[in-house]
């Protein structure tokens, strides 16, 4: 989505919340994912509620509670408490809070592709798919027929991609197709695969030091580790007292020893020759 002023700054900030959460391998990024996608159907069609969720009058915690109140029961506390998080943030307007909630939904699908390795055929399929219905005219409009039925357009998305395609790509897809919000079916798919290519380009690295990092440190190490592997990079950080002196990074399956300073100095000296 494109945000301006409040609403820029509460996108980032409710993706980086997203980002520990599913950083966490216990959180169920595919059920997130619908949970979330089905508190934005709820607020798409409840303007009044969502209205009063992202009230700047009103005092965060109140509409934190009025979140827990609605939904607590029927998500997960992860869900309910990364919504909540949302309402106590400002939104130039209300849409941009819906539009946000779209946007982590699909996120955390993409997450658990990521998680299962196949993010990668996601991106492409979903690039492809859009290729298809950019040059065949009868698909599209089926499936962007307003007199169609949801349960029509679902059975055909999973005749064309069921077993073809990735389970978290139909899911995306079908998500988009059923509840466009407004958007033409192919500003949807340049969206998703957008979204699909900052999460390939986004590693996460789990740092083990002996004390906590300083601001500083953690910014330096962070660069350092982006320019070595090319890609933004996420720190996980963990304190262990037994590395003593030292830290110790882990990117995917290769692990890194050995001081700060001394893996610094050497990831400079790579990036040199």
């Amino acid at each position: 989505m494109t945000a301006h002023g409040a609403s820029r700054e509460a996108l980032a900030a409710a993706r980086e919340r997203l980002d520990a959460l599913t950083d966490a391998t216990s959180v169920d990024a595919t059920q997130l994912a619908d949970q979330l996608a089905a508190v934005t159907a709820l607020l798409d069609r409840e303007i009044g509620l969502r209205r009063v969720l992202t009230d700047p009058a009103q005092p965060g915690e109140a509409k934190a509670t009025l979140v827990q109140r609605l939904i607590g029961g029927q998500v997960s506390g992860t869900t309910a408490d990364l919504v909540s998080g949302l309402v106590r943030s400002r939104w130039s307007q209300p849409r941009d809070l819906v539009d946000v909630l779209e946007e982590l939904a699909s996120i955390a699908d993409l997450t658990a592709a990521q998680r299962a390795g196949t993010l990668d055929d996601v991106e492409d399929e979903l690039f492809r798919f859009g290729r298809i219905v950019t040059s065949n005219t009868e698909l599209r409009a089926a499936l962007t027929d307003r007199k169609a039925t949801t349960a029509a357009k679902v059975e055909l998305l999973h005749r064309l991609l069921g077993g073809r395609a990735k389970a978290t790509t139909e899911r995306l897809v079908t998500r988009l197709v059923t509840a466009p919000r407004g958007r033409s079916l192919e500003a949807g798919l340049e969206s998703l695969s957008k979204l699909a290519a900052e999460r390939r380009d986004r590693a996460v690295a789990v740092v083990t030091s002996a004390v906590p990092l300083s601001d500083t440190q953690k910014q330096r190490l962070g660069a350092a580790l982006a320019k070595l592997y090319g890609r933004r990079m996420h720190l996980n950080l963990d304190v262990d007292p037994e590395v003593v002196g030292g830290i110790r990074v882990q990117v995917g399956d290769e692990v890194i020893n050995g001081s700060l300073a001394d893996r610094l100095e050497d990831a400079a000296r790579r990036m040199a020759s």
